[in-house]
């Protein structure tokens, strides 16, 4: 995995895609500034609101990018590709509740399953040579991000 690999454009949008993530926990360990952010934007963009939700989305996201990469595929590694691509969306919709803390775990659990799920892909030869090590990275920060909410 070499960073230096990975096309710029993917890089600064996916490090860009980690902004609300980061924001979550500013908001967690610094007042003012969650203070500021409900007074301009409201209280769902902060603390553990916005990382939740964001990570709601994202796992939904990443599930249509499988889908995409499943299209590359022919016969059963197709038919398979596709159930797959499924799955963080499918684990968003039904483990994410019940308060921050097992959202948050939840969270934390899919994102570590979708990074297993991207090798899969990645070594099938449905992602790009660079997805891996885009794929560590942003999953390290976005877990990094998620482990304030439930500690």
């Amino acid at each position: 995995m070499i960073f230096r690999d990975i096309p710029k454009s993917a890089l600064i949008l996916g490090l860009v895609g980690l902004l609300p993530f980061v924001w979550g926990v500013v908001t967690i360990y610094n007042a003012d500034v969650a203070q500021w952010t409900v007074g301009i934007i409201g209280p769902r963009f902060i603390g553990p609101h916005v990382g939740l939700a964001y990570g709601t989305v994202i796992l939904s996201f990443m599930s249509g990018v499988l889908w995409g990469f499943a299209t590359n595929a022919m016969g059963g590694q197709a038919a398979t590709g596709y159930a797959l691509s499924v799955l963080p969306a499918l684990w968003a919709f039904f483990m994410v509740g019940g308060g921050p803390v097992s959202a948050g775990m939840n969270l934390i659990a899919g994102f570590a399953a979708l990074l297993v799920l991207d090798y899969a892909f990645s070594i099938w030869g449905l992602a790009p040579r660079w997805w891996m090590a885009l794929r560590v990275l942003l999953t390290g920060i976005v877990i990094l991000c998620l482990l304030p909410v439930v500690l």
